[in-house]
C-alpha cells in the first residue's frame, strides 16, 4: 500500500511557506520588555480570575506555552505534564476514565458518572468521552486535584480539569501550525481572529489532525491505535453597552479513535482458539510472531469510536457601576447546548479467519454458519446546562461568587454482539438520565490583615433514572424480549471550610477540608438481567478531603512553588471490574467499594535562573488504596497439573457472597495508582544579537513508578517504572513572526505499556475435554503514541 505521507508533507510544507511569505510582509509588533521574572498565571479554578499563588489549592497550571512546547493534541498528552493525572483505557472513548490522584470510575456502562469533571469556557461535558477529542485553539489548562463538588456540581468528587480557550483583545491577528513526525503523525491548524470595532470581537479556528496508530494489522495492511479528527470553533464577544457583554462560544469536532487493540506478547504451548482443533494459533494468528514487542494484530473488524459533536455556549455578564448596593458586582448567565454521538465498534475474535464453523453451540452441535465475532453499538448524548452567577470584586476584606445551577443530560447506548446466533449474542438499548438543581455559594473573608477564612457549601438535588431494553439477535426481527425502568432522587449537599495565612506578600499557607458527591449509578451494560433490576441503585459516593499547603515566591519573584499535603476518603466508590465470560468476551461488573483512600504529598515548582534559563518540576507521591472490599474479584493462576485455572491466592469461596470465590481487597492498591510520578523540564534561549531570530533548547523528563493496571491485583498486569526524555531545539522570529521546532521523543527508545492484559484459562485459549485439557497462559499489552523514539518537525507562523 502506498504511503500517503510524502504527499501530505508537500501539501503541509507548501501551507506553510505560503504563510511564512505573508508573516514576513507583516508588520513588526513591538514586544514588550522582558524583566527577567516569572508572569503571573491567572486561573478560574474558583470561578473567578485569580492569581494561581493566591488561591489556597493544589492546582497545575498547563498555559499556551507549555502545551505548545509539549505538542500536546488531545486529553491523552496531558497526565505526561500533571503528575496527579493518569488515564485508563477501553474498547472506545466511551469507557476511558480519567483517574486523579489515583481516582476514576471505570465503566461501560452510561449509568455511570465520571469522578473527575471536563469543564470548557464554564460549561460542563455531559459525558467524559466527549473530552477525548483534539485540544484545539486552548489558552490554558488548569487540573484542580481533589473535590470540586462545591463549585463544579457532582461529577468533580475527584477533581476537575477546567479548560479555557484562548482569549480575545488585540488587532486582527493570524497564526497557523504545522507538525509531522517520521511515524506518520500530522497536523495542520489555522486560527484567524481580534477586534472587529470598539464592541465587537471574534475568533475562528479549525485544525485537521492525524495519527496512523503503533499496531501493525496484518489484515488490512493498515495501523491501529492511532485518530484522526477535525475541528472548527469560534468565538465572538460583543459588547452593546459598557456594562454587558455577551460572549457565544460554538463548536464543532468530528474524530475517529481506531482504538484500543492489544498484541499479544507470550502465549504457553498447547493453546487452541475456543477449544477448536481446527484452530491453533499457528492458524489464527499466521503471521504474528509472539514475543515482548509484537506490535501486529491480525483484525477484520475495526476496533474503536468515530464520535462527532457539536454546540454552543452563550454567556452574558452584566457589571454593575460603581454605585448602588451591588457596585463592582458581576451577574453572570451561562446557556449551553451539545450534541455528541457514537458509534463504536470491535473485534472480539483478534482474527481474520472464518471460525464460525468450527465453534459449537452450547448443545453440542456446530453453529452452521460463517464469520467471526464481533460488535457495534451508539452512544448518543444530549445536554442541557443554565448557570446564574454573582460574582463581587476581586478586592474588599469578603469576597464570594454565589450562583443557581439546572443541568440536564439525556443518554443513550444501543449494543449488538454477534455472530448471527443466540449463543454467542446479545443486544441491548438503554437510556439513562440526570437532572441536577444546585444553589452553591463560596467566599473568602479576611477577619485579619493577614489571614483569610474560606468559606463554600452547595446544596443539589437530582433526579436519575434508566430504560433497559434486550432486543432478539439477528437475523432475527428485531424485538424487545425484556423491558426493565427505574428512576431515583438524590439530594446532597457538600461542603468546603478552610484558612489562608499570609506570612507577608511572598507567602502563604492554608488548611482546607472539603466534602465531595457523586449521585447514584446503574450497572447498564450486557450483564444487566432480571435480578439487577430488581436490586437498588448503587449507593452514591462521597469523599471527605483535607489539605495542607504552602505557597511561595523568591527572589523577586524569580521562582515560585508550592507543596501540598493531602488526604481524601471515598465511601461507597463506584468502580468496575473485569472478567472473560465462557464465550471468551471481556466484560465487566460494577461493584461499589466500602471504602478506599487517596493521600500522598505534591510539590509544584518554577524558576527563571536567568533571562534566558528556565526550569520547571513537579513531583508527585500518591498512596490510592482501598480501604473496605470484602468481596473483591479473584484473578487466575494455573494449577499444579497444569490443566486449568484456579483461583489465586486471597481468593476463596465466601457463603457471605453466595459462596462466590472472592478476596478481600483491603489495604491493595487502585488500578492505573502510580506511587510516583515526576516530571522535570527547562528551556534555554540562546540570544543571537547579529540576526533576526533566537535559538532555543527545550527538554523534559518524566518518571513513573510500577502500576497495576488490575483491581483485582493480578502480578501479569504489572507495568514496571520507566522514565521518558523529550529533547526539542529551533530558531524563533524576534518578531513572533514564526518559529521553527525540531524534536526527538522517547529520546532514549524506552518501551512500555499504557494497558496489559494476563488471561489463564479462559474461554479463548484453553483446550478442554474432548481435547487434552490444558490451561493456556496468554498475555497482551497495548503500546502508547510515544513507546519508541520518534523525530518530529513543527513550524508556527504569526501575521
Amino acid at each position: 500500500m502506498q504511503s500517503k505521507q510524502p504527499k501530505l508533507r508537500l501539501i503541509t510544507a507548501a501551507v506553510s511557506l505560503a504563510l511564512l511569505a505573508g508573516g514576513a510582509a507583516a508588520q513588526q509588533a513591538a514586544q514588550s520588555p522582558d524583566n527577567g521574572k516569572l508572569e503571573s498565571v491567572i486561573v478560574t479554578a474558583n470561578k473567578r480570575a485569580q492569581n494561581l499563588q493566591d488561591v489556597p489549592a493544589s492546582i497545575t497550571v498547563l498555559n499556551d506555552a507549555v502545551l505548545q512546547r509539549a505538542n500536546v493534541r488531545d486529553l491523552e498528552d496531558i497526565p505526561s505534564l500533571s503528575p496527579a493525572l493518569t488515564l485508563s483505557y477501553g474498547t472506545q472513548p466511551g469507557n476511558f476514565s480519567i483517574n486523579m490522584r489515583g481516582i476514576g470510575t471505570f465503566s461501560l456502562g452510561i449509568g455511570v458518572e465520571a469522578d473527575v469533571a471536563v469543564i470548557v469556557d464554564d460549561v460542563p461535558l455531559g459525558m467524559q468521552a466527549g473530552a477525548f477529542k483534539d485540544l484545539a485553539d486552548v489558552g490554558r489548562i488548569e487540573v484542580l486535584k481533589g473535590p470540586q463538588s462545591t463549585l463544579f456540581g457532582k461529577s468533580s468528587i475527584a477533581g476537575a480539569i477546567n479548560i479555557t480557550t484562548k482569549p480575545l483583545g488585540g488587532p486582527w491577528k493570524t497564526t497557523a501550525t504545522t507538525y509531522v513526525t517520521n511515524d506518520d503523525e500530522w497536523r495542520v491548524g489555522v486560527s484567524t481572529g481580534g477586534a472587529v470595532s470598539d464592541t465587537l470581537r471574534l475568533r475562528v479556528a479549525a485544525s485537521k489532525t492525524n495519527f496512523d496508530g503503533t499496531l501493525n494489522n496484518l489484515t488490512t495492511g493498515k495501523k491501529l491505535n492511532g485518530s484522526k479528527g477535525d475541528n472548527i470553533s469560534g468565538k465572538l464577544e460583543w459588547q452593546p453597552l459598557d456594562q454587558l457583554t455577551l460572549t457565544l462560544t460554538p463548536h464543532y469536532n468530528r474524530t475517529e479513535k481506531f482504538c484500543c487493540s492489544t498484541a499479544f506478547t507470550s502465549m504457553s504451548p498447547g493453546a487452541l482458539y475456543r477449544n477448536a482443533p481446527q484452530l491453533p494459533p499457528s492458524v489464527v494468528l499466521s503471521g504474528i510472531t509472539i514475543s515482548p514487542d509484537n506490535r501486529d494484530v491480525r483484525n477484520d473488524y475495526p476496533t474503536g469510536g468515530k464520535f462527532h459533536d457539536a454546540g454552543t455556549g452563550v454567556k452574558l455578564d452584566w457589571a454593575f457601576d460603581d454605585n448602588g448596593p451591588l457596585a463592582g458586582h458581576t451577574l453572570s448567565s451561562i446557556s449551553s447546548y451539545g450534541k455528541y454521538h457514537m458509534d463504536d465498534y470491535q473485534d472480539n475474535d483478534n482474527t481474520d479467519v472464518d471460525i464460525l464453523p468450527f465453534l459449537l453451540l452450547p448443545n453440542g452441535q456446530p453453529t452452521g454458519m460463517h464469520g467471526g465475532l464481533y460488535q457495534y453499538g451508539s452512544f448518543d448524548v444530549t445536554s442541557t446546562t443554565q448557570e446564574f452567577r454573582l460574582t463581587s470584586p476581586d478586592k474588599g476584606a469578603l469576597r464570594y461568587v454565589g450562583g443557581l445551577w439546572y443541568g440536564k443530560n439525556d443518554l443513550t447506548r444501543e449494543l449488538t454482539k454477534a455472530p448471527l446466533i443466540q449463543a454467542y449474542g446479545t443486544a441491548y438499548g438503554a437510556d439513562a438520565w440526570n437532572v441536577s438543581k444546585a444553589i452553591y455559594g463560596q467566599g473568602s473573608w479576611d477577619f485579619r490583615p493577614d489571614t483569610s477564612l474560606i468559606v463554600g457549601a452547595r446544596y443539589n438535588d437530582e433526579d436519575t433514572g434508566y430504560n433497559f431494553r434486550r432486543y432478539t439477535v439477528p437475523p432475527q426481527v428485531k424485538a424487545t424480549t425484556e423491558f426493565y425502568t427505574k428512576s431515583d432522587t438524590d439530594k446532597s449537599s457538600t461542603y468546603k471550610l478552610g484558612l489562608e495565612h499570609r506570612l507577608n506578600k511572598d507567602s502563604m499557607l492554608y488548611a482546607m477540608a472539603s466534602t465531595g458527591h457523586k449521585g447514584k449509578a446503574y450497572d447498564l451494560t450486557s450483564g444487566f438481567t432480571a435480578a439487577t433490576a430488581a436490586l437498588p441503585a448503587v449507593a452514591p459516593e462521597t469523599a471527605k478531603s483535607y489539605e495542607l499547603g504552602w505557597k511561595q515566591s523568591l527572589w523577586d519573584n524569580r521562582a515560585m512553588f508550592s507543596v501540598a499535603l493531602f488526604r481524601t476518603n471515598f465511601k461507597h466508590f463506584q468502580q468496575s471490574s473485569s472478567f472473560f465470560d465462557d464465550d471468551g468476551t471481556f466484560r465487566t461488573g460494577l461493584n461499589s467499594i466500602g471504602g478506599l483512600r487517596t493521600q500522598g504529598l505534591e510539590v509544584e515548582g518554577n524558576v527563571r535562573v536567568t533571562r534566558e534559563l528556565q526550569l520547571n518540576g513537579s513531583f508527585a507521591y500518591t498512596e490510592a488504596t482501598i480501604q473496605s472490599f470484602e468481596n473483591g474479584p479473584c484473578y487466575n493462576v494455573i494449577n499444579a497439573a497444569g490443566t486449568a485455572g484456579v483461583p489465586g491466592p486471597g481468593c476463596a469461596q465466601n457463603p457471605k457472597f453466595n459462596n462466590t470465590f472472592v478476596q478481600n481487597l483491603a489495604g491493595k492498591t487502585l488500578p492505573n495508582a502510580p506511587k510516583v510520578k515526576v516530571n522535570l523540564g527547562g528551556q534555554y534561549d540562546l540570544m543571537l544579537p547579529s540576526y533576526s531570530f533566537n535559538g532555543f533548547v527545550s527538554g523534559s523528563t518524566r518518571y513513573q513508578s510500577r502500576t497495576q493496571f488490575s483491581l483485582n491485583q493480578d502480578p501479569g498486569t504489572i507495568q514496571g517504572a520507566y522514565s521518558i526524555t523529550n529533547l526539542s531545539f529551533g530558531v524563533k522570529d524576534k518578531q513572533d513572526r514564526y518559529k521553527v521546532t525540531l524534536l526527538v521523543n522517547n529520546l532514549f527508545d524506552k518501551r512500555y505499556a499504557t494497558g496489559l492484559n494476563n488471561a489463564i484459562a479462559n474461554g479463548t485459549w484453553s483446550p478442554k475435554a474432548p481435547n487434552t485439557p490444558v490451561a493456556v497462559n496468554t498475555t497482551e499489552w497495548m503500546p502508547p503514541r510515544d513507546f519508541q523514539r520518534y523525530f518530529g518537525a513543527r513550524l508556527d507562523v504569526t501575521f
